[in-house]
């Protein structure tokens, strides 16, 4: 089985959420109370998008 690998870059907001962004998938963003909620909530999404991108 093959590993996919994102590179995630995490960023502090203002009103003290965190953002994560899988930087080689366009608008993949997910935002977390925490670093550690947003970055998990980001690899969903992502394995998410490239799976729909997989299926068609």
């Amino acid at each position: 089985m093959s590993q996919t690998r994102f590179q995630i870059e995490l960023e502090q907001e203002e009103d003290g959420r965190w953002i994560a962004e899988v930087t080689d998938l366009p608008g993949v963003m997910a935002y977390g109370e925490t670093r550690e909620d947003a970055s998990a909530a980001v690899q969903n999404l992502a394995l998410l998008v490239l799976a729909d991108f997989h299926q068609n």
